[in-house]
């Protein structure tokens, strides 16, 4: 039988954000059970922060939040040499968020200085030569925490992954926030709601909701098992992806009808053919609800 894997949280810029995303999973201990805690910020483990600085301790899984710098320190540490010495003992580096795994929201305040652990935004950097082979990302702001505990229990059985450009589980961001989302055919018809909560109309063209440009399972694998921003009418912000947080969040730019990007996975030629035929069904449940809408516009 196999000794249980050594678990090391460590956290850098961060807002916390992800680590108390995870800490509301239903079965969190249960999965924490099977791997032996060498530091985890909101449980008490055998080794204490200082221990951790002081590189003391050894470990097989390093999870990694928050962005990255030269400079910043804690106690007088450098956070990212500590980080560094861990990455190069562990045999898995997680990055959880948008900010470990792209620089995040605090790429705001530089972009020349904060950066992922090995992206910095959406480009590779110094540091993915040497790591990426042992990295999986798990983007989000924060993140989803069944993404996490899918990485974790697949590590635990030394699953293989099949990975993104992005270093990101295929299994979790190889569709779009769009896909599953129960208002596509308000999409696909360009009915959109005027207000956020509404509970008819898509929030593309009049919200901004990014979910077209975004991948991940948010629709598929449900928040609180019961939910998503979409479902209750709020955009997607598109926090999995290296872009985020976008400039104009609510606001989608278009050209005479037509959006500037054409979402994932489609060339301008098909979008406009697959709404052009979608527009020439006629769906009786639907009709009060254009009249209603071309009223508005």
């Amino acid at each position: 039988m196999q000794k249980p894997k050594k678990l090391l949280w460590l956290q850098s810029i961060s807002c916390n954000g992800n680590l108390h995303s995870f800490f509301n999973h239903p079965t969190l201990f249960q999965i924490l059970d099977r791997f032996k805690l060498v530091y985890f910020p909101l449980i008490d483990t055998p080794y204490s922060l200082e221990d951790i600085y002081n590189k003391k301790v050894q470990c097989d899984i390093l999870i990694l939040e928050g962005a990255f710098n030269s400079k910043t320190t804690r106690n007088g540490v450098n956070i990212l040499e500590v980080a560094l010495h861990y990455a190069k003992m562990a045999k898995y580096i997680v990055t959880v968020g948008t900010c470990a795994t792209f620089g995040g929201v605090f790429r705001e305040k530089d972009r020349d200085e904060i950066e992922g652990f090995i992206f910095k935004g959406g480009e590779k950097n110094s540091r993915f030569d040497s790591f990426s082979k042992k990295v999986i990302s798990i983007s989000g702001c924060p993140i989803h925490y069944k993404y996490l505990s899918f990485a974790l229990l697949n590590i635990e059985k030394n699953n293989k992954f099949i990975l993104d450009e992005f270093n990101r589980p295929k299994e979790l961001y190889g569709i779009t926030v769009h896909n599953g989302c129960p208002r596509n055919e308000y999409f696909e018809w360009k009915i959109d709601n005027k207000n956020l909560g509404e509970k008819e109309g898509c929030l593309f063209y009049k919200n901004g909701c990014q979910a077209p440009y975004t991948r991940g399972s948010c629709n598929k694998i449900l928040w609180g098992e019961i939910s998503s921003k979409t479902t209750v009418g709020t955009p997607c912000f598109g926090c999995t992806e290296p872009t985020f947080p976008k400039k104009n969040l609510f606001f989608t730019k278009t050209n005479m009808g037509i959006p500037n990007q054409i979402p994932i996975g489609i060339s301008k030629r098909a979008y406009l053919t697959v709404t052009g035929v979608a527009k020439s069904f006629k769906i009786e449940r639907l009709e009060s609800k254009i009249i209603e809408y071309k009223g508005k516009n």
